[in-house]
């Protein structure tokens, strides 16, 4: 019998709290780690104290460690917290242009929103699309690794189980300056309430019979002596049978195929509903998601009649005309109201199942997981063009041995990566016209190569040339060796877990009363694609700064916090008022240096550069 991936209670773990769900606690009632609170007031707040001078971290303590702690709290008439939910006032500042004749008129403008956050977190399942496969497994033994706390010998140190590359787990967000002038940073999972990665149950599909334990000794992609742990835990883990179509996925791929859902295209997707509803059934679960992490496909033809509206997707099934194995999962997923993500570049979500989502009200998000050399390009290219250096060449190389590399050696298979791999570009390049005239662009040139015995261990070779002033030019060359499912698996991770804190979430406008939740086509989630979709209409940012300011200043905007701007005003005035002037000042207990600075004169403002020493710096805290 199979076994879905499933929290199991132990003595001494972390549980969340019955009473605080943004709490977790130990059986005898003790805090967990890795969760901050803080109660950003400038005054007494009427649920509490106020924040202790005592808890924010002293210069003389690890700078990156988290406070143990449950949850933030803001202090503001804006904001009100219930047991149910907190809800904002929030105004949402942003400007208008006009062209008359050859003036660009600009106009200031300001919304009020009321955002409104359960704050119960759900039970909350994952179905995989691939569970068998690099990433599926890698993400099943990393949850299952810190939930058990493993830790595990190589032949660098001791090892043990963490959610790094993570941006909910691992990255941090500012709240801002404390009564000393600090900035105070939290983990980004304790802006609002999120589901905690190890509560997650896991189950999904592949086309390979093999148990999780087995995918991930084939996989190849953890030390041998975690892999020793995790096999009695993962070898219960069976997927279930999935859709396979030869057609749109390379030849190489058929050894694999031994578990599969038989019958027509009616009939396998009512298959995969009745998979859904039985996993939700059978593990109690409150809310699904849907992943797709198994093979890329090729791209499928969108043709009017067959998958350009809803209907017109939904009889093409029913007719058993082609249809892709992805569009029959995601169509599955929205018809039981299960949010559908796509981590591979192909074209899931035609028009019909983006219609169809909307009808249905569920959120979709795609495509393809950015992970290594794309999430570089998005900030390299952002970093030459926001400089005002023209890119002009870019060319981008690969070679990988994993299941992944092998499937895309065929040539339909790889057209789909390449059109997402070179797209990341875009808007950069669109968005300075002093560079670059209508319709101008850097040449792009994307290679990928199967290279079996490097494995998931992918190697990515980029060189960047940009054009200098006066006729020089400037080029950046870049080896990278991407860990290709360690870097996947916390992307996933993050998906799934913005997707469900998303369906928590519903806003008013004054000027629209009525409440209403995010556009079903989730381009908050861009961040973590290489080819994001968005709205009909919305712009596409690539620039990966641009994607993640967008996450945290509307997570900010749930909880009544102004956007993050880095502007710090208070520390750039001459004479700062009441107001911003910071307490005493933290000039008086600097951060330690890693090195002894060089005994030199000092101009008081410069750092260690031009014989200079290090003038003392604001201390950054880490509540």
């Amino acid at each position: 019998m199979r076994t879905a991936l499933a929290p199991k209670a132990a003595s001494g773990r972390w549980v969340r709290s019955t009473s605080n769900p943004g709490l977790l606690v130990t059986p005898s009632g003790g805090r967990g780690r890795g969760v901050a609170s803080v109660l950003f007031s400038a005054a007494r707040a009427p649920w509490g104290p106020t924040l202790s001078a005592s808890v924010v971290r002293s210069a003389s303590e690890p700078l990156a460690a988290m406070e143990p702690a449950a949850e933030i709290l803001v202090d503001s008439p804006d904001v009100v917290y219930s047991a149910e939910a907190i809800e904002a006032r929030y105004e949402y500042r942003t400007t208008r242009v006009s062209r008359e004749g050859g003036v660009l008129r600009v106009q200031p403008t300001a919304t009020r929103f009321t955002f409104r956050t359960a704050r119960q977190v759900p039970r909350l399942g994952v179905m995989l699309v691939g569970w068998g496969g690099n990433n599926g497994s890698t993400l099943t033994a990393a949850v299952l690794a810190n939930r058990l706390r493993l830790t595990w010998p190589t032949r660098t140190g001791r090892k043990e189980a963490n959610y790094y590359g993570s941006l909910t787990q691992a990255g941090t967000v500012n709240l801002g300056l404390d009564g000393n002038g600090r900035e105070v940073f939290v983990p980004f999972s304790a802006l609002l309430p999120m589901v905690a990665p190890n509560d997650l149950v896991f189950d999904g599909w592949d086309i390979s019979s093999l148990n999780l334990a087995e995918a991930m000794r084939r996989a190849q992609v953890l030390d041998c002596g975690l892999q020793e742990q995790l096999w009695p835990h993962m070898e219960s883990l069976r997927p279930r049978p999935s859709v396979y179509i030869p057609e749109f996925i390379a030849a190489n791929q058929t050894a694999r195929a031994d578990n599969l859902i038989p019958g027509t295209r009616a009939q396998q997707l009512e298959q995969i509903r009745k998979d859904i509803r039985d996993f939700r059934s059978s593990a109690g679960l409150d809310k699904v998601i849907v992943l797709w992490t198994a093979n890329t496909e090729r791209f499928c033809e969108v043709v009017a009649g067959r998958n350009d509206t809803a209907e017109n997707l939904l009889r093409t099934i029913q007719l058993g005309l082609e249809v892709s194995p992805s569009t029959l999962f995601a169509v599955a997923s929205i018809l039981e109201g299960c949010a559908f993500l796509n981590g591979s570049p192909q074209n899931t979500l035609v028009p019909g199942a983006l219609e169809l989502a909307s009808q249905r009200h569920v959120f979709v998000g795609g495509d393809d997981f950015k992970s290594g050399q794309t999430k570089v390009k998005s900030v390299l290219v952002d970093f030459l063009i926001g400089s005002g250096l023209k890119t002009m060449s870019i060319v981008s190389y690969n070679h990988l041995g994993n299941n992944d590399g092998q499937n895309l050696s065929a040539p339909q298979q790889f057209r789909s990566k390449e059109v997402s791999k070179s797209s990341v570009v875009d808007d950069m390049v669109q968005s300075n016209r002093v560079l670059y005239a209508p319709g101008e662009e850097p040449d792009h040139c994307v290679v990928i190569k199967y290279v079996p015995y490097v494995g998931d261990s992918k190697r990515a070779l980029d060189e960047y040339t940009s054009e200098l002033m006066l006729g020089g030019t400037n080029t950046l060359v870049l080896h990278n060796t991407c860990e290709d499912s360690l870097l996947a698996a916390p992307i996933m991770l993050d998906l799934v877990l913005l997707t469900e804190l998303c369906q928590r979430v519903n806003f008013c406008t004054d000027l629209d009363p009525e409440p209403q939740g995010f556009h079903p086509v989730l381009s908050l989630l861009s961040f973590l694609f290489k080819a994001p979709l968005v709205p009909p209409g919305s712009p596409v940012v690539n620039a990966l700064f641009r994607q993640r300011s967008c996450i945290e200043n509307i997570l900010r905007a749930c909880v009544g916090l102004p956007p993050q701007n880095h502007m710090l005003l208070e520390h750039k005035m001459e004479r700062p008022g009441p107001a911003l002037k910071p307490g005493e000042t933290a000039a008086t207990s600097p951060l330690p240096h890693k090195k002894e600075s060089t005994p030199a004169a000092t101009n008081g403002c410069t750092g260690d550069a031009n014989g200079h020493a290090q003038a003392p710096t604001p201390e950054v805290s880490t509540a």
